[in-house]
């Protein structure tokens, strides 16, 4: 995978747009994530393709049945609502890290269950070409600290591209 670097929040919301370039207007875009911790990064990523009017989803920790429309609330931004939603058929599938946290996530298995649920896509990594399959998600993980790497999810997921964010703090008193 080719690598380029860009700091700060804007470029991890830049970069995302660029990794959804290719997806056209008006998809259907499924994000997974933990419950909590993922939330304000998916409503945060949702305003950033504001304008590609997307159908979008939120599938807390990769059960399907649970899967949330993703709205835009006058004078508030996007936010995750209590409607239910269809996730089946998706153009692109958005992975975040925070599954793989094992304090917040569930294995990579269950996410790898919840794609093959809604798209009939195998993004298994050990999986053959995806060739004769009616339509393959675009699989995007967004993940920070390398989390996919240290937990072993990019050797079992075949994402076709991944966004590593890292973060800095520092307190000033």
């Amino acid at each position: 995978m080719a690598s380029e670097k860009k700091t700060g929040i804007v470029g991890f919301t830049s970069t995302f747009r660029e990794v959804m370039a290719d997806v056209p207007e008006g998809a259907k875009v499924v994000f997974t994530g933990s419950v909590a911790v993922c939330t304000p990064f998916i409503e945060l990523l949702a305003y950033t393709v504001r304008d590609r009017r997307y159908e979008m989803l939120y599938v807390p920790k990769a059960d399907a049945k649970e899967a949330r429309k993703i709205k835009e609330i006058e004078n508030i931004g996007f936010s995750v609502v209590d409607e239910k939603g269809d996730p089946s058929n998706p153009d692109a599938i958005v992975i975040l890290g925070g599954l793989a946290m094992p304090k917040f996530g569930v294995p990579p298995e269950t996410v790898l269950d919840m794609i093959r649920e809604i798209s009939g896509y195998d993004a298994s990594a050990s999986s053959a070409s995806a060739e004769g399959e009616e339509k393959k998600p675009k699989i995007i993980g967004i993940c920070f600290m390398n989390i996919f790497e240290r937990e072993n999810w990019m050797e079992k997921v075949k994402f076709d591209v991944v966004t590593d964010t890292y973060m800095e703090s520092e307190v000033k008193s």
